[in-house]
């Protein structure tokens, strides 16, 4: 454990004082269910996951807070979203190699679970957990900072793009500022087989369509349908 502890306490940035804390941040609950009963006891990541999503969460919002005093709850919350978004949290996992370093049980190896998503980003909070609790909140803040956001805190304002995702939360919101009713999405058609059906649906406001998307999912097809009625409404402001 020695190489890859080092290793992995480079890319954190933090040397652990209690090397079995380090150790247990990166052991699964499939490693220690593998345990004989004649060896000595272990504990998984689990409980250092549920505090570490909470201190990640505190220290998001301290961040935003301080750093950008003036704007709302709303414009902080989503910035914050966007922070501890689990797409998010897998890109810092991958920046750190985390996956390299987990403990894992022979089955959650053998099916991939280095490079699982939910494995990874429970890794990276049990990881902040252990600092926090090895070091305090200053090393805890330090690794949030540095790598969870990383260059927004050299002064460059965390707002991201409005990511597909997010986009019919957008025109919702961009429906209430013009007092426009909420909008909808209808499923005008689906073509294809079973296993691979295209969707197109059309995003109405009042009885106007907006927007219109197609998609292998209803749920693609809508994000795309609001993507194109943002577009369209955001042109009809500027042309007034």
């Amino acid at each position: 454990m020695a190489a890859a502890a080092e290793s992995i306490e480079d890319a954190l940035g933090y040397e652990f004082r209690d090397r079995e804390l380090l150790r247990r941040a990166l052991r699964h609950s499939s490693r220690v269910h593998e345990q004989t009963p004649a060896a000595p006891l272990q504990r998984d990541n689990e409980a250092l996951e549920f505090l570490g999503d909470a201190v990640l969460g505190f220290l998001l919002s301290e961040f935003l807070i301080l750093r950008f005093p003036d704007e709302s709850e709303g414009w902080l919350s989503k910035r914050k979203a966007h922070y501890a978004s689990a797409a998010h949290l897998h890109g810092v996992a991958l920046s750190l190699d985390i996956g390299t370093h987990l403990s894992l049980g022979r089955g959650e190896e053998m099916s991939g679970g280095r490079s699982k998503k939910t494995l990874l980003v429970d890794a990276l909070e049990a990881l902040i957990a252990g600092v926090y609790i090895d070091g305090g909140v200053e090393p805890a803040r330090k690794l949030v900072v540095d790598h969870v956001i990383g260059e927004s805190a050299n002064g460059v304002s965390p707002d991201p793009p409005v990511t597909a995702a997010d986009k019919k939360s957008a025109l919702q919101e961009l429906a209430q500022r013009r007092g426009l009713p909420q909008p909808r999405y209808i499923i005008v058609n689906e073509r294809g087989p079973e296993h691979a059906k295209v969707f197109d649906v059309e995003a109405r406001v009042g009885l106007d369509v907006v927007g219109r998307g197609e998609g292998n999912s209803k749920k693609v097809a809508s994000q795309r349908a609001a993507s194109a009625a943002l577009e369209r409404l955001s042109a009809q402001a500027d042309g007034e």
